[in-house]
C-alpha cells in the first residue's frame, strides 16, 4: 500500500513540476518546437519514468536532473532572444525552397528535403501544381509556408532586418542591395541598423519597428 502511495505523489508531484518546467519554457505550438524543445521534451520525459519506476530512490535525485534542464533552457533562450546567430545555429533559418515560381533545388539539397516532401507538404495546402506557387518558405520547424501566385498579388512581406540584422537572402529575392536598404532607411530617418528590431517590404511599402519603443 506504501508503494502505491509512493507512486501516486510522485505522479502528483511530476506532473505539476513538468507542467510548471513547460510553462516557463514559453508557450510554442508543438509544429513549431525547436531542436532543444524536443531534446528537452525526451530527456524530461525520460526523467520522469525513472523517477516513477525508481520508487527506492531520492526524489530530489531525480529531479535535480529536470531542474538542470530548466536552467539550461531558460539560459539559451535568453542567448537566443539577444542574438540571432545564436537562434540560427539552434533552431536553424528558414529557407526558401520556391522563389518566383521556381525551384531551388540546392537549397532543399542542403535541407536534406527531397520533392517527395515537397509535393506531398504542397498537397496538405491543397496545391496541385508547383506552377501555381509565387514563393514556398521551408521553416526552422520544418512547416512550409506556401504563397501562390494569386497570393502574391496582394503582396508577400520580406522581413529586411531582424534584431539589427540585415537579412541579405531576402534583399537578394527581391533584387535590392543593402546600399537601397540602407538610403530608404535614412531618407525615413533610420541611420543605425542596431537600433531596428524589425524591418519589412511588402508592395513598395516599409513597415519598421524599433527596438524597445514600447515601454514598461
Amino acid at each position: 500500500m506504501e508503494e502505491y502511495m509512493v507512486i501516486i505523489f510522485r505522479t502528483i508531484f511530476l506532473y505539476g513540476l513538468i507542467s510548471v518546467i513547460y510553462r516557463l519554457m514559453g508557450k510554442r505550438e508543438i509544429g513549431e518546437l525547436s531542436v532543444l524543445d524536443v531534446v528537452v521534451s525526451i530527456m524530461l520525459a525520460e526523467l520522469a519514468v525513472t523517477a516513477l519506476e525508481e520508487t527506492n530512490s531520492s526524489l530530489f535525485k531525480n529531479v535535480l536532473p529536470m531542474l538542470i534542464l530548466l536552467l539550461l533552457q531558460i539560459t539559451f533562450a535568453y542567448i537566443s532572444l539577444k542574438s540571432k546567430k545564436f537562434r540560427d545555429v539552434v533552431d536553424g533559418k528558414p529557407t526558401i525552397i520556391i522563389n518566383n515560381g521556381k525551384i531551388d533545388e540546392y537549397a532543399m539539397k542542403k535541407q536534406n528535403y527531397n520533392f517527395d516532401d515537397l509535393l506531398l507538404q504542397l498537397r496538405d495546402k491543397d496545391i496541385a501544381l508547383i506552377s501555381d506557387v509565387e514563393l514556398a518558405v521551408l521553416e526552422s520547424s520544418g512547416h512550409l509556408s506556401v504563397f501562390t501566385k494569386k497570393d502574391a498579388k496582394n503582396g508577400v512581406t520580406w522581413p529586411l532586418i531582424l534584431d539589427g540584422v540585415i537579412q541579405y537572402e531576402h534583399l537578394e529575392s527581391i533584387k535590392k542591395t543593402d546600399q537601397w536598404l540602407l538610403k530608404e532607411l535614412g531618407e525615413r530617418g533610420y541611420h543605425s541598423i542596431e537600433e531596428i528590431s524589425f524591418c519589412s517590404f511588402e508592395n513598395g511599402h516599409f513597415y519598421i519597428d524599433r527596438k524597445n519603443e514600447i515601454e514598461k
